[in-house]
């Protein structure tokens, strides 16, 4: 079977309300399972202006990077033209700040996009790698608050 590497990019993007973290998930069709906004990296991109665009594509919301999370790594089989293709594919996630827009206007490939409290984000994602890299995004944002107010 022929083997295929594919790259692509998303983010874990947070905000804050009534100082309560939230994330954003999108629930993508047609599986209908909730997960982080990621999409193809496409010619000429660099892996952070696909994850920002991929989270503006499917969760509808403009964000800033704040810093890369991780780099996760799987293979699964497509079917492309008839044919069985191994992919080995790379997702690079980033954590991001949200600044503005709204989740309703997210893309067709998507049926829902929702702000979900960090814990329940974690235990609606669909994929263990996921929530490992939103439990990072989660840790590195208390990391840096922690670090902003003792320095204030």
């Amino acid at each position: 079977m022929e083997t295929r590497k594919q790259f692509s990019a998303g983010g874990a993007a947070f905000r804050k309300t009534d100082g309560k973290l939230e994330v954003a998930l999108v629930l993508m069709l047609p599986e209908l399972r909730w997960q982080l906004p990621k999409g193809i990296i496409d010619p000429g991109e660099t892996p952070e202006q696909a994850a920002l665009r991929e989270v503006r594509e499917e969760a509808g919301i403009e964000c800033e990077l704040v810093e890369p999370i991780e780099i996760i790594e799987y293979w699964f089989v497509d079917t492309r033209s008839g044919t069985q293709v191994r992919i080995h594919k790379f997702v690079h996630f980033y954590l991001m700040r949200y600044i503005s827009g709204d989740v309703n206007d997210h893309d067709h490939e998507v049926a829902e996009a929702r702000w979900f409290p960090v814990d329940e984000a974690i235990s609606s994602l669909a994929f263990d790698s996921e929530r490992t890299v939103l439990i990072l995004g989660r840790t590195s944002l208390e990391r840096t608050s922690s670090e902003a107010k003792t320095n204030a």
